[in-house]
């Protein structure tokens, strides 16, 4: 019990979880527009943490195409039209971020 509350706390929720024994009780303060506006900013800042992770997914493939190429593993042109394959799925899915994150922010900002 005592590593779910530290984990609830830990997790920079805003929530102060209290333990009595066999429950674990967790008060969600009400949603205020200044609650909301954090919580926006926190999903602004996962959003953006989502989109250096696949930036860097990319610049891996990259890099082993780059490798596969230098070793003779892959023509030249197969190494070009996979990195513009790699970028078309890079700009895919940041565009389904950004849909995902706009979407989430009206929710959380509609009263």
């Amino acid at each position: 019990m005592q590593a779910i509350v530290k984990a609830v706390q830990a997790a920079d929720l805003g929530l102060n979880p209290a333990e009595d024994g066999e429950l674990i009780r967790v008060p969600i303060p009400p949603l205020t527009e200044e609650r909301r506006h954090e919580i926006v900013k926190r999903c602004s800042k996962v959003a953006e943490e989502v989109k250096v992770s696949i930036r860097n997914i990319r610049r891996d493939a990259k890099e082993t195409l780059q490798k596969k190429e230098k070793d003779k593993e892959i023509s030249e042109d197969d190494m070009h039209r996979a990195q513009k394959e790699i970028q078309k799925l890079t700009d895919e899915h940041i565009r389904q971020v950004d849909e995902t994150f706009k979407a989430k922010e009206k929710e959380i900002l509609e009263v």
